[in-house]
Order: C-alpha cells, then structure tokens, then sequence
C-alpha cells in the first residue's frame, strides 16, 4: 500500500510538473506578444510614451547595461526592427518602374528589329539571283532576233543581257512563273543596264548591270556587276 501510495504522489508530482511548464510556456508567449505590441505602439505614436508615467518611461529610456550604442533595450529592439517608411516605398517603387521601363523598352526594341536581319538577307538573295540569271545570257544575239523581257516572256524567249534593262517585278517571281514566290510578295526588283565602259574595254564590248530590290519596309538593297562581250 505504501509503494502504490508512492507511485501516485510521484505521478502527481510529475503531472503537475508538466502542467507547470505548459503555463509558463504560455504566459511567456503571451508576454513576448504583448511587448511586441507596445514597442510597435511607441514605435508609430511617440507621443503615447510622453503621456504615459514616468517609470513607464524610465524604463523604456534606460541605457542598456554593456550596450555600445547607449540604446535601452527597447529602444535597441525597435531599432532593429525597424520597417520601411511610406516615402522609401514609394522611392522603391519609382526606382523599380524607371528601370523596368528602360528593361521593355530595350527589349521592344529589340524584338522588333530582330527580324530586319531576315528581311535583308532575302532581298540580297533575290538580287544576287536575278544578277546571275541576266550575267547567264548571251551578250550578242545569235540569232539577231531579240525580245524585251517581261515576267510573261522571261522562260519561253530568247533574250540577251541587254533586253533586260527596265525589267521590273512586283514581288520576286520564279524564272517560269504567273505567281510570286511565296513570302516574297511584298519584295519588288527592277534592273538597269547601262554601258560605262571597264578599264581599257570598249563601252559597246561591256555593260554595267544594276539590280535593285525593295524590301517590305521600303529599303533598296542594290547590287551591280559586269558583263562582256567574251
């Protein structure tokens, strides 16, 4: 009976002890909420602590013990944790909205001549193309009969270099062709073909050939070459 007597004390003694703990686990939670409330009271309403008695006020102003700023230890807390003002948010926010304004418009920029590069290469290939379709021809006729080259006529006649001068295509066609080149719709050629003369050549034995493409945006991508009478 002693024993059993014992074990209940025991038991008791640790149940209380445990209830103990629980409490002031929960009234040092409730402590640490309450000071965290008033020092962010006397944070935002200085005034309150003007008002408020003077141990109140000793306490908060007192020097902290070791402390090499000479702050209270309130005080050393709420400089710690100090937050952002209203004007820092607002300078935040107008700093961020001037870089990220600079940042889009870089990149529209940047996107919208990315395709430029495209548009060229396309117009310089139709020039070099048509370049060499007319450098390909015979320079005299060896027939003596001629015709004036148009999209039309361009595959089923004979033509010579000359017969291209003047010759001009909305939209980049095929040699034999009624259609534009798909995509190249919007690109426009025009030839002149005129006789400078090269070096010690004579000007009737050369010609000077010009192709000239206008790309979609409006922009002339020429090329020239020489042809001879050889």
């Amino acid at each position: 009976m002693c024993i059993e007597a014992t074990r209940k004390v025991v038991a008791n003694g640790d149940h209380l002890t445990r209830s103990t703990a629980e409490q002031n686990y929960r009234l040092l939670q409730e402590i640490e909420a309450n000071s965290s409330f008033l020092l962010m009271a006397y944070q935002q309403n200085p005034q309150l602590l003007e008002r408020d008695e003077a141990r109140i006020r000793e306490l908060i102003e007192m020097p902290a013990h070791g402390a090499d700023n000479n702050l209270s230890p309130v005080l050393s807390h709420l400089s710690s944790e100090r937050g952002t003002s209203l004007i820092e948010l607002v300078m935040f926010i107008v700093i961020v909205s001037v870089a990220l304004a600079g940042i889009l418009l870089v990149m529209n920029t940047t996107t919208k001549n990315s395709a430029d590069p495209l548009i060229r290469k396309q117009a310089v290939a139709a020039a070099e193309s048509l370049l060499e379709e007319i450098e390909l021809q015979d320079f005299i006729s060896a027939s003596g009969v001629t015709n004036t080259v148009t999209q039309a006529n361009r595959a089923a006649e004979y033509h010579i270099v000359s017969n291209y001068n003047a010759f001009a295509t909305t939209g980049i066609f095929p040699v034999s062709g009624v259609a534009p080149i798909a995509g190249l719709e919007n690109y426009n050629a025009n030839v002149a073909i005129t006789n400078p003369g090269l070096g010690g050549i004579a000007p009737a034995s050369t010609v000077l050939i010009t192709v000239t493409v206008t790309d979609p945006q409006g922009n002339d991508i020429q090329i020239s070459g020489y042809r001879t009478a050889y």
